[in-house]
């Protein structure tokens, strides 16, 4: 088990299995050291938790619990891509999509989800650029997508 598995597991978390894609795409794509990993949608054993728009039927506390399984299924897809976790030298940009009503402002607070698990598991290398964006919907009626690009050796 790698030293990223190791932190996940301190969080009484692990590796999911890759989430299938839902459309013509894959789920990350290495090219010269970087890994670019698809937006992931907060799938859990192929079902997601919650639909809806943050800031109507979808709180603020409970899409960020959804941004952190976004963030928990970006870490498979990476898995996946590079084999060994330890392998990742940088998490270098974190793209946020939050569905929410034109109201609310709390993106970043949503995006913080996924951000902070990728801090812990990946430490120091877990520190990242980050867009947390509103939008009016997304694929499927989820809450959050989430994406990354990171630096692998």
């Amino acid at each position: 088990m790698s030293a990223v598995e190791d932190r996940l597991s301190e969080l009484g978390l692990t590796v999911p299995e890759v989430v299938p894609p839902v459309a013509a795409y894959q789920p990350a794509v290495v090219a010269d050291g970087v890994v670019y990993v698809s937006g992931q949608l907060p799938l859990v054993n192929g079902e997601l938790p919650s639909t809806g728009k943050v800031g109507a039927e979808v709180t603020e506390e409970k899409a960020y619990e959804l941004a952190r399984i976004c963030g928990l299924n970006l870490i498979a897809a990476l898995k996946q891509a590079v084999g060994d976790l330890d392998r990742i030298t940088r998490i270098a940009k974190v793209g946020g999509f939050v569905a929410s009503t034109p109201e609310f402002t709390g993106q970043p607070k949503v995006i913080n989800g996924a951000s902070e698990l990728l801090g812990h598991a990946f430490a120091d290398a877990g520190a990242h650029a980050r867009s947390a964006v509103g939008v009016p919907v997304l694929p499927l009626d989820t809450p959050v997508e989430v994406d990354l690009i990171a630096h692998v050796a």
